[in-house]
């Protein structure tokens, strides 16, 4: 009965995140700060974050090697449109494209609106219409952070046995995917899917210089294995028909095993919906597809 009754309040909560989280606004970014730092010393640590030679970005953006060695080191100012070629050539994310045009004395270029914005509202439409659409199989939308911005109803089995506590407020979701009191003692293949996930927000921290990753993947370091993961050399091997490391739950229906992708909005020119991103699981085996299919019809 006490399941039955959690299941249900997890699947309303789930419900109103897909049918209202998404219209509610997202709290204020703070603004772009380039008070220490000059658009110089901006461009050269990206180029660096890339692993570029002054001379391969020069070459790549079509100007002199001594004109960019003048624009990171400050005896050159570039205009705005030079700085927007540059941050194109670096894959520069939108947010920080911002930071270094307000280092360079211009204004910001791209608007962050709340998801709750009129002009958002064809986007908002597109993600409920992927979360509905994927279900029976779970589906969340996630920010920069990976705090949880919606969900479908089927991520219910998956968080049910996850302290409340964790459920209240943003939902960070691989702070609970790894927390000791979230679903890391639910987890079959604990080490497998610890690697996986702290390598994937490593990755990120370092390609988009976001500290706020990079404290995260400190705090998901530091959690401690739980008793039943064992050794890391016990984790287990990968299977010959495996096609990418799954994510293995014991949950109330049964052992549920996923493997998930990852989708993101095409040539957005608003911060918010380039930070936006879908992930969608789908059960990577038929135990896991039947146990989801009866549940979405209980």
């Amino acid at each position: 009965m006490e399941t039955r009754r959690r299941l249900a309040i997890i699947r309303t909560m789930n419900t109103m995140s897909t049918l209202s989280t998404l219209s509610a606004p997202l709290p204020p970014s703070p603004a772009p700060s380039a008070a220490s730092r000059t658009v110089g010393d901006m461009l050269r640590e990206w180029r660096q974050r890339r692993r570029m030679s002054q001379l391969l970005l020069a070459s790549e953006a079509e100007i002199s090697t001594r004109h960019l060695s003048f624009v990171e080191s400050g005896r050159a100012l570039p205009s705005r449109e030079m700085v927007m070629h540059l941050a194109e050539r670096l894959e520069v994310p939108l947010r920080a494209r911002n930071a270094l045009l307000v280092a360079a004395g211009y204004a910001p270029l791209f608007r962050e609106r709340p998801l709750s914005d009129p002009q958002l509202s064809a986007a908002r439409q597109a993600v409920d219409l992927v979360l509905k659409g994927h279900e029976p199989y779970p589906a969340l939308a996630i920010d920069r952070h990976w705090t949880m911005v919606a969900a479908n109803r089927a991520i219910a089995p998956l968080v049910a046995r996850a302290d409340p506590k964790l459920l209240a407020g943003p939902v960070n979701v691989l702070r609970l995917s790894l927390h000791p009191d979230g679903l890391a003692p639910h987890i079959v293949n604990w080490h497998a899917w610890r690697e996986h996930v702290i390598g994937r927000v490593q990755r990120q921290a370092e390609t988009s210089g976001d500290a706020a990753l990079a404290s995260l993947v400190g705090e998901l370091s530091a959690f401690p294995a739980p008793p039943h993961a064992g050794k890391p050399d016990q984790a287990g091997a990968f299977e010959a028909n495996q096609i990418a490391v799954p994510f293995r739950i014991a949950t109330d229906l049964c052992v549920l095993s996923f493997f998930s992708t990852t989708t993101v909005f095409g040539t957005p020119v608003d911060v918010t919906l380039s930070e936006l991103a879908i992930e969608a699981f789908f059960p990577a085996d038929d135990d896991t597809a039947q146990a989801l299919r009866a549940y979405a019809q209980a």
